[in-house]
C-alpha cells in the first residue's frame, strides 16, 4: 500500500534475469514516483531515472549541476513506489574513484536495481549536445572498477555508458566498450549511436547486454522496439518522454487560461480525480484506516 511490496534484492535478481532472457526490456523514464506507478500499471518492464529529468525538475540544465544527494533522494522516492526494477543515471559517478564507490553504495541503499556511469569529463553535459569531452580509457575503466568493487549486492547492475562515439567515431567506441566490459561492466550504454547499423556493430562487439537510448530530439533516430530487438538490443529507455509529454500539456493548459480565461476546453484532456485516486489506490488506504479505527465513541 504505502510502498512497493518487492524488496530491492528481488528487483535486482528480476532485472538480471530479464536482461538474460533475450526479450527486449522496455523501460520508460519516470519524472516522479506517481509516474513510476503509472509505468508499472501499464505493464512495462522497468523504470528509468534520468539525470536530465532530475536536473530539469530542479530547473537546471543537464550539465553536471545536480549532486549525489539529490539523485539518491529521487532514486529512493521512485524505487520505493514501484515493484519494477529501477535503473538510475549516475552521471560520471560524482567525482574520483572513491566518490564513485560512495555513489554506488548510496544508490544501492536507495533501492535501485542498476545504475550507469559514463566516461565524460566531470562535470558532464547532456549526451546529445555538441561539445562533449571524454576521459581517457584508464580513467574510464577506473570508474567502472571502483563501482564494481563497491557494490555489496552482486546483483546490482553496473552499466558503463560511453559517449566517445560522437567525438572519435564508432571504431573507438567499440574499443572503449570492450575495455569497459573487461573492467567489469555488466552492460553497455553506447550513447548517441547514429543509425541502427551502429547498434548492430556494438551488439556484435561485446557479450553483455546493450542499452538503446530512444530520446526525442537527439542524435539517434527513433527506432521502433521491433527494429531494436532485431539487432539484439536488450533494453531500451525513453528517458525524458513522460516529462516532455507532461510539460507540453501543462504549457498548453496555461496558454488556454491566458487565452480563454478558463480551462473548460481542457478538462476532457486531464486525468480525472477518480483516475488519480485509482492510481494512488485510495481505497487501500481507506480500508486500512477502517480496519484500525473501528471503535465506537461511548454515549455521553
Amino acid at each position: 500500500m504505502l510502498y512497493a511490496s518487492t524488496s530491492p534484492a528481488d528487483k535486482r535478481a528480476t532485472f538480471r534475469a530479464a536482461l538474460a532472457s533475450g526479450e527486449l526490456q522496455l523501460v520508460p523514464g519516470a519524472f516522479n514516483p506517481l509516474s513510476a506507478k503509472l509505468i508499472q500499471e501499464k505493464g512495462f518492464d522497468g523504470v528509468y531515472i534520468s539525470g536530465a529529468v532530475i536536473a530539469a525538475d530542479l530547473g537546471l540544465p543537464d550539465i553536471g549541476l545536480t549532486t549525489l544527494t539529490e539523485v539518491a533522494l529521487r532514486a529512493r522516492q521512485i524505487s520505493r513506489m514501484t515493484d519494477l526494477p529501477t535503473l538510475v543515471d549516475a552521471d560520471t559517478g560524482f567525482g574520483e574513484p572513491m566518490n564513485v564507490a560512495r555513489t554506488v553504495q548510496e544508490l544501492e541503499d536507495a533501492g535501485v536495481a542498476g545504475l550507469h556511469i559514463e566516461d565524460q569529463v566531470n562535470p558532464k553535459r547532456c549526451g546529445h549536445l555538441d561539445g562533449k569531452a571524454v576521459v581517457d580509457s584508464e580513467t574510464a575503466t577506473k570508474r567502472i572498477r571502483a563501482a564494481v568493487d563497491a557494490r555489496r549486492d552482486p546483483n546490482l547492475l553496473i552499466m558503463a555508458r560511453t559517449d566517445i562515439r560522437a567525438i572519435d567515431g564508432l571504431a573507438v567506441a567499440v574499443d572503449r566498450a570492450k575495455a569497459l566490459v573487461d573492467a567489469g561492466a555488466d552492460a553497455i550504454f553506447p550513447e548517441a549511436m547514429v543509425d541502427l547499423s551502429e547498434f548492430e556493430v556494438m551488439r556484435k562487439a561485446v557479450d553483455v547486454p546493450i542499452l538503446a537510448n530512444m530520446t526525442e530530439f537527439g542524435k539517434s533516430e527513433l527506432f521502433s522496439v521491433d527494429q531494436l530487438a532485431g539487432v539484439g538490443i536488450n533494453l531500451v529507455i525513453f528517458p525524458v518522454s513522460l516529462l516532455r509529454l507532461a510539460m507540453g500539456a501543462a504549457e498548453r493548459g496555461l496558454d488556454t487560461i491566458k487565452r480563454d480565461g478558463s480551462l473548460n476546453s481542457e478538462v476532457t484532456n486531464m486525468q480525472s480525480r477518480a483516475r488519480l485516486y485509482e492510481l494512488l489506490d485510495y481505497e487501500a488506504y481507506g480500508s486500512f484506516d477502517r480496519s484500525i479505527f473501528n471503535f465506537q465513541l461511548p454515549a455521553s
